[in-house]
């Protein structure tokens, strides 16, 4: 089943909504009509109450009541669709009207408590098809009593107004409702024109044209977050997908370079008879290679781990300042080789992974060794801030330009990507440190100025 548009619905809604609101209208208007024409009757019929009674009060003796029925029939003439009757006590007819055909009910409840019908309660009923209002009271003449009066009127001609009026309020309502259908769907479409031009905008994005952005002004208020919000998702994707193809192209590239080498260095054992020597020279070159692959294979499968969300680390307590020794042992005599001493100042301990931190400063140790000149020294500074620990390993050396140093923990990143650096790793390091400290709950933050980078490590550290 195909589904409306938002044009068609919010019309529809309307339609309805109008429809409701007019039916409400239609119903209090009716009702207040009929209450009009009620009290209209009411004064007509107690008004010609009033007269009979005043008719009969005036009636002092026997004889001037035998003449009272042809003074109410003079008093009564002009008055079509008007209908009175006069009971007297025993229930007998003394007066009535051509056409007055009332409800016993009417006049028998009158008669059974004539002290307390005065009241002139409004009756309705309908006979012989005709719709007829009417009352009854009791009276006293003056020479005796007491006499029952009922009045009807024949409101026939109102009921034939009410359906009327109904009918032309139902035809009323129908029109309106599908006026504000129509207008409503003209309204809308003209409303949503903005939400449309979005729409053309959203199906023109591609991959090739991740750049195009939504309009962020000349838009109504309740499209605005929308559109930021897309406007950063697709910066977001643009970014993404800028990376990824970098990505691609740089393990292609890293990729290359070894697997180049073996190619070379098979093809020139293979060219001529060698001796075992030499083959076997041939065969470590290409262990180095293969190590140094299985190395990068080995860290793209880890960065891989932490973007599925596979690093869970434990909840040890580690000593840095202990790992840290540990480390400047382990790259002791490469340090000496490159004329680079190592320093440590302070201790910290936090809850973590020891085998995962451990790498996470194994590889900025190294890195900051590799970027320190002879001479000088690496750094490393632990400390506790409140419920922090703060690590910083510090190396001096050319300063980094800061158009480079958010991209420093992206993956194969190379600050200078036209240095082939053999034996410098595939540019995993950061994003791996990165990913750990992340892991932990962490921060890591770079600031690289003339005289020194600063890589700084920010921990959740032991409480209680």
């Amino acid at each position: 089943m195909k589904s409306l548009s938002l044009t068609t619905r919010i019309s529809l809604l309307f339609a309805v909504a109008a429809a409701l609101v007019l039916l409400v209208t239609s119903y209090f208007l009716t009702q207040k009509v009929e209450a009009h024409f009620e009290e209209e009757d009411r004064i007509e019929l107690n008004g010609k109450l009033e007269l009979v009674r005043n008719l009969f009060t005036q009636a002092s003796n026997s004889k001037t009541l035998d003449r009272l029925p042809q003074q109410l029939d003079d008093a009564l003439v002009g008055h079509h669709g008007l209908a009175v009757v006069v009971t007297d006590a025993t229930g007998n007819i003394w007066f009535a009207t051509s056409g007055a055909d009332f409800p016993g009910t009417l006049l028998q409840g009158c008669q059974a408590r004539p002290a307390t019908c005065t009241d002139g309660t409004l009756h309705q009923w309908v006979q012989n098809g005709v719709s007829h209002r009417g009352m009854a009271v009791s009276i006293t003449a003056g020479s005796g009593g007491p006499y029952t009066v009922a009045v009807a009127q024949d409101i026939e001609h109102h009921a034939l107004f009410m359906d009327t009026f109904r009918s032309v309020l139902g035809i009323a309502i129908a029109l309106a409702a599908l006026a504000t259908a129509g207008l409503g769907w003209v309204v809308t479409r003209w409303g949503l024109l903005p939400l449309r031009q979005v729409t053309d905008t959203v199906a023109g994005i591609s991959a090739e044209r991740l750049g195009a952005r939504l309009p962020s002004s000349g838009l109504p208020a309740e499209l605005m977050p929308l559109t930021t919000a897309f406007n950063a998702m697709l910066a977001r994707l643009d970014d993404s997908f800028r990376r990824l193809s970098e990505f691609s192209s740089n393990i292609a590239h890293e990729l290359r370079t070894p697997i180049s080498n073996l190619m070379t260095q098979t093809q020139v054992a293979l060219s001529s008879a060698r001796d075992k020597g030499e083959y076997k020279e041939v065969l470590y070159s290409s262990l180095e290679e293969y190590e140094r692959m299985a190395q990068m294979v080995g860290d793209m499968l880890y960065l891989a781990q932490a973007d599925n969300g596979l690093l869970t680390p434990g909840q040890e307590s580690v000593n840095l300042g202990d790992e840290t020794h540990g480390l400047f042992d382990y790259f002791e005599a490469w340090a000496e080789e490159r004329g680079v001493s190592l320093a440590l100042a302070g201790s910290a301990t936090v809850p973590g992974d020891r085998l995962m931190l451990r790498r996470a400063l194994s590889n900025l140790i190294s890195n900051a060794i590799r970027h320190t000149p002879s001479g000088q020294t690496v750094r490393v500074s632990l400390a506790m801030h409140g419920d922090k620990a703060v690590v910083a390993v510090e190396n001096p050396g050319p300063e980094i330009p800061a158009e480079h140093l958010p991209r420093l923990f992206d993956r194969f990143y190379r600050v200078d990507p036209s240095r082939q650096r053999k034996g410098d790793g595939a540019g995993l390091g950061l994003a791996i440190v990165k990913s750990i400290i992340d892991a932990h709950g962490g921060l890591i933050q770079v600031v690289s100025t003339r005289q020194a980078t600063r890589f700084q490590l920010t921990l959740p550290a032991l409480t209680g």
